[in-house]
């Protein structure tokens, strides 16, 4: 039987990660292939031009722009500091001075006798990149990155604000239906990655702010304290580059929603373990997913890599699966049955569909596309 494709989210024990780190323009690139580096190591670095700072020096001084030329204090290529006189012009015998002073440091660019302008440049933007996640470099592009590798835990989420953020990774409370309350904000979770079970709330948030922990994971998160906590609607925008002082992922979805009983484990049992993650979030085409990276110290194997394209089938019987409708909608179930004929639904529409069994022994007939593959 030809396999069935859902989209899906990936939870798994073990699994081969690669991830490019690329400037956004030419530079430096730091590191050498096959070499082990930590998260937090730069491994590209360049300057970005500085900004541009346009005076309309001519006008300033009551000259024409042809006469600009003769009366600069500063020449082109000249620094100056913020402040500082770059062109000046005398009259009555030096006894009044008309001055232009520099908008910002920087260098003089441009002096045009056509505008009267003075384009100045201010110093470059360094820009570093770092690995990212705990492994080795796999691959070395020249003057832009690399791309790392590693074999670690790897979860996708549904939802995320905020960017990426390494830190030890913390289970905050007992089970997956816990919520994360603030009395569980403790000094000792500062600069922690911390597991919260099915819900956290506003007040929660704003205190491990304040306690210094880099990110949370949780099952859900109320919507309305997203605009709160953002100060804004989201609407369909890529996430990632929100400055809240935390990286927040939602496992399962918004409002309260019991963490996945297998992510929760996976998530308890790596306690103590370095973890990479990021809230990089893009619902509409080219789907990206807020993701959680524990990396195990362990190099690429051939065996991993076949184990990886045996992953990558599709739903099959035995898939389980989380259902995304009504009336089941965030709990999950195992594929017990993949008919191959279409079937007329509820709106009186063939579509594909499957059948799936619940925790609670409850077997249930449903379209295909009212679900997403939890991937092993």
């Amino acid at each position: 039987m030809a396999h069935a494709y859902t989209p899906g989210l990936r939870v798994a024990d073990k699994a081969l990660i690669t991830r490019e780190r690329r400037l956004p323009l030419k530079g430096e690139v730091l590191v050498e292939k096959g070499k082990e580096i930590r998260a937090e190591d730069i491994v590209a670095k360049t300057d970005l031009p500085g900004n541009v700072q346009i005076v309309k020096a001519a006008s300033i001084l009551g000259i024409s722009p042809e006469d600009l030329p003769d009366v600069m204090v500063k020449k082109k290529g000249e620094h100056a500091d913020k402040g500082e006189v770059i062109a000046m012009v005398s009259s009555f015998f030096g006894l009044f001075k008309s001055k232009v002073v520099a908008p910002a440091t920087g260098t003089i660019e441009a002096i045009s006798n056509v505008s009267g302008q003075i384009i100045m440049r201010e110093p470059p933007i360094p820009v570093e990149v770092v690995a990212y996640i705990d492994g080795w470099v796999s691959e070395v592009i020249p003057d832009e990155g690399i791309i790392m590798e590693t074999t670690g835990a790897f979860v996708q989420g549904i939802f995320g604000i905020g960017g990426e953020i390494v830190g030890e990774l913390k289970t905050a409370v007992a089970n997956p239906n816990d919520e994360l309350t603030a009395d569980k904000i403790t000094p000792d979770l500062k600069d922690k990655v911390i597991c919260g079970g099915a819900y956290v709330q506003y007040d929660t948030i704003k205190k491990a702010i304040d306690a210094g922990v880099r990110g949370i994971i949780v099952g859900g998160f109320r919507d309305s304290d997203l605009r709160r906590i953002l100060g804004y609607d989201l609407g369909v925008a890529i996430t990632g580059q929100e400055k809240i002082g935390l990286t927040l992922i939602l496992t399962e979805g918004f409002g309260r929603m019991k963490m996945a009983q297998k992510t929760f484990d996976l998530l308890k049992r790596f306690e103590g373990k370095r973890v990479s993650i990021n809230g990089a979030t893009q619902i509409r085409a080219g789907v990206m997913r807020p993701e959680i990276i524990i990396p195990l110290g362990e190099k690429y194997s051939q065996d991993l890599a076949d184990q990886e394209h045996v992953a990558s089938g599709g739903l099959m019987v035995g898939s389980i699966i989380r259902v995304i409708r009504e009336p089941h909608f965030g709990e999950l179930a195992e594929v017990i049955d993949l008919p191959p004929e279409l079937t007329v639904v509820e709106s009186e529409t063939k579509v594909r569909v499957l059948k799936a069994r619940f925790d609670d022994g409850e077997e249930m007939l449903m379209p295909r596309a009212n679900v997403e593959m939890i991937e092993s």
